[in-house]
């Protein structure tokens, strides 16, 4: 078992190199994008745990229908950060678009419901076309409108894992939630393996995979010129985050990625979570020592031989659970979901 000091170490390692990449303006990436490697598909999911037989789970097998309820009559919260990027918040995960003169650049799709909600939001930006859509990661809250955007004009451009568990069934076991695999307008037209870069609206975009995050898909959109970050769902602002170990997920991988975005903000940047309000790299931060810290203590009762159940047992986060126990995800749930996952 890795250690989380043997993480820290290589998250710093990652961290200065990107800085690095940073300020010398990504020189290689600047050739073009290079050509995907072959896909590795990533490791089948696990067969669905008995109801109640693994506390890392908290049944929703009914979760996507509810989702699409609630987004038929969604009303979309419009933010603007700068001059040409706009932060929509409906029922899904976080969407950012761009808007300029190649066309709108959306970020994630929400659900497919809500989408003429969405659609309308974008027209209320400007007149410019649907040009791209990029995805975060696989999960439906961030994916059910990839078709809907597709058919209305988007080329769509996700990490390569993130293709491949949309073309496929796939099991989320921490809702017990299963999904079919997504139609042929809904998949990537475009994927890669590390990082992309982006050049469009006069900015440059570039696209960072974050490996074993919150799932083997994640990747963060870093727009250079105009300083705003959208994490995906590496950040879940204000909450406890869902680490989906189905979808090869791990706290360290979660810490790590945070880490690296980090690196990448300044005090003025505008850094938009997969889900809660806009937050900055102090409210990153915050949450990148709550993340830490819940991973060190879990770890120590795990090193103790503590049973996962005797882990929650033992009240891990109990001073925690006042500023981050607000979301859905319940404080013993993430516990054994980051005790599973060292």
């Amino acid at each position: 078992m890795k250690t989380r000091r043997d993480f820290l170490l290589q998250s710093g390692m990652a961290t200065a190199a990107m800085l690095l990449l940073t300020r010398e303006n990504l020189p290689a990436q600047q050739q073009g994008p290079q050509p995907p490697q072959q896909p590795t598909a990533p490791s089948p999911a696990p067969s669905p745990a008995q109801p109640g037989s693994n506390p890392a789970v908290q049944p929703n097998p009914t979760l996507p229908d509810q989702l699409r309820t609630a987004a038929a009559s969604e009303t979309i919260k419009t933010t603007k950060l700068t001059d040409t990027i706009f932060l929509l918040q409906g029922v899904g995960g976080n969407v950012v678009c761009q808007i300029g003169p190649d066309g709108k650049l959306v970020v994630d799709s929400g659900i497919s419901t809500g989408t003429n909600h969405l659609q309308d939001a974008l027209s209320a930006l400007g007149p410019q076309p649907l040009h791209l859509l990029v995805n975060t990661h696989w999960h439906f809250d961030h994916t059910d409108g990839n078709a809907a955007l597709h058919l209305a004009g988007a080329f769509i451009v996700a990490q390569e894992n993130t293709r491949i568990r949309l073309a496929a069934p796939q099991y989320m076991e921490v809702y017990d939630v299963h999904f079919p695999a997504a139609p042929d307008a809904a998949l990537p037209q475009e994927t890669f393996s590390d990082n992309n870069t982006l050049w469009i609206n006069n900015d440059q975009e570039n696209l960072v995979h974050a490996p074993s995050a919150h799932t083997d898909s994640d990747l963060f959109v870093h727009f250079v010129r105009r300083n705003v970050i959208h994490t995906g769902d590496l950040w879940f602002n204000g909450m406890y985050p869902l680490i989906d170990l189905s979808s090869g997920g791990s706290v360290n991988g979660m810490i790590r990625g945070v880490d690296q975005v980090i690196g990448l903000a300044d005090e003025r940047t505008k850094i938009v979570p997969g889900h809660g309000p806009l937050g900055n790299k102090a409210a990153l931060q915050a949450y990148r020592e709550m993340l830490v810290t819940v991973a060190d203590r879990v770890e120590k009762l795990k090193a103790q031989g503590n049973t996962v159940e005797q882990a929650i047992a033992a009240k891990p986060t109990a001073d925690l659970d006042a500023t981050w126990g607000k979301g859905p995800l319940k404080p013993g749930t993430f516990v054994a979901i980051v005790y599973n996952s060292l």
